[in-house]
């Protein structure tokens, strides 16, 4: 064990908060100078004795620190044995030549803030204002990290996220009451270990509902430091695909929305059907305005969406569930009898058109709407579940809803 070491147990056994002995305050500049050129190491220290005014520390999201200084190291090394500057030295000579206004931060850096405003005064610098952020907790309320999900921004591009739905997410996931923190509260509660803080909501400008749904400008204009919860955050992705979707549905309402966001998949829904003749800008708008509602992901469109850019997949687990719970007759009779009536609508086939069709065979073949329905979906998408029958025939139109009718029929 190094001296140092052996000096730091010796205080804590004694119950001391110190952490150095302070052995070579007192040596001269002559013994000094012996004996780094003697070859022996060396570090530059804050002399914590010597600070002109300790000033108090006061963060934009934590408010007034109290007892701040308690927890810092004795006489904290500044330049390191390799003459290399340790963090806290450099960020706070780099942050004053770029002339920083506003240090934004992680919750884990708030206990080197004493030290930091200590070197600022030292050095006769004006201290910028400092914002210590909460941590981030998965929605099981363990710390986010690159081991356990998506924590890089690369991640949610990725999955295909809009970026307006992540930015608007994470300030509501940090959106607190709004608060004055250089005021001192009445009653003061520790909020966080050394240096602990207070934290006022005197002001009380209450947080917005976790799932409201701003636009950039929107959030811009709100934006406050102040309004920062001290608290930790979680972030439950059941949130983001909340908000996704309230963003696709926004955009898709905007007078060239709809176009953009089937040109940005594109490239995806050609990719993901090379075959296929059936996957040009319209068909993807059509695509989308059908899932509207349901579509919580762009880049999920070729998921659920498949039978609109190539034939469903009858013999898939799902498809052939549905089929088998149809009796043979029943199907036969309600595919035959669709397909006979449409045949006879006039293109281009309006909505009322096929709700017309669809609302009269069932009456005339006198079937459960649960077997028309089923045994259409069956034919048209091989899914359970889907938009409503009347809009997929529209979107697939006269030749592809025919076919797959007849196709079936004919089996």
């Amino acid at each position: 064990m190094d001296r140092l070491s052996e000096v730091r147990e010796k205080l804590a056994r004694t119950g001391s908060n110190a952490t150095y002995d302070r052995q070579c305050l007192h040596l001269t500049e002559e013994e000094a100078a012996r004996r780094v050129k003697a070859g022996e190491k060396s570090v530059v220290r804050l002399n914590g004795t010597q600070l002109p005014t300790r000033p108090g520390g006061v963060d934009l999201i934590f408010g007034q620190l109290k007892d701040a200084h308690a927890s810092l190291a004795t006489d904290p090394i500044l330049l390191k044995s390799d003459l290399f500057p340790t963090y806290h030295l450099a960020s706070v000579v780099d942050d004053h030549e770029m002339g920083i206004t506003h240090v934004l931060r992680g919750e884990e850096w708030l206990p080197s803030l004493p030290l930091h405003l200590d070197l600022y005064a030292s050095l006769n610098l004006q201290p910028p204002q400092f914002a210590h952020l909460p941590i981030l907790l998965n929605a099981d309320g363990s710390k986010m990290s690159k081991r356990n999900g998506d924590v890089q921004v690369d991640d949610y591009i990725k999955r295909g996220w809009e970026p307006i739905s992540v930015l608007n997410w994470l300030a509501l996931a940090g959106w607190g009451a709004r608060h004055d923190p250089f005021t001192e509260p009445t009653e003061t509660k520790p909020e966080s270990s050394s240096p602990s803080s207070t934290h006022s909501h005197q002001s009380g400008t209450d947080a917005p509902d976790s799932t409201a749904v701003y636009t950039l400008p929107q959030l811009i204009s709100e934006f406050d430091l102040t309004s920062v919860t001290h608290r930790n955050s979680t972030l439950d992705p059941m949130k983001l695909e909340y908000l996704n979707k309230q963003h696709l549905l926004q955009q898709r309402s905007t007078s060239d929305g709809l176009t953009a966001m089937a040109e940005r998949v594109h490239d995806l829904v050609k990719d993901a059907f090379p075959e296929s003749p059936h996957t040009s800008v319209e068909m993807i708008e059509k695509a989308i305005l059908l899932l509207e509602g349901r579509l919580t992901n762009l880049k999920e469109l070729p998921i659920h969406a498949f039978y609109l850019f190539e034939e469903p997949d009858l013999g898939s687990e799902e498809a052939i569930e549905m089929v088998n719970a149809l009796n043979p007759q029943d199907r036969e009779l309600v595919l035959s009898s669709v397909c006979k009536a449409l045949s006879e609508v006039p293109e281009p086939w309006e909505d009322q058109d096929i709700l017309k069709v669809l609302h009269n065979t069932r009456k005339e073949i006198k079937v459960s709407t649960k077997v028309f329905m089923k045994t259409l979906r069956h034919a048209l998408t091989g899914f359970k579940d889907g938009p409503a029958i009347h809009d997929i025939i529209k979107v697939l139109g006269p030749v592809r809803s025919m076919d797959r009718l007849k196709s079936i029929s004919s089996n």
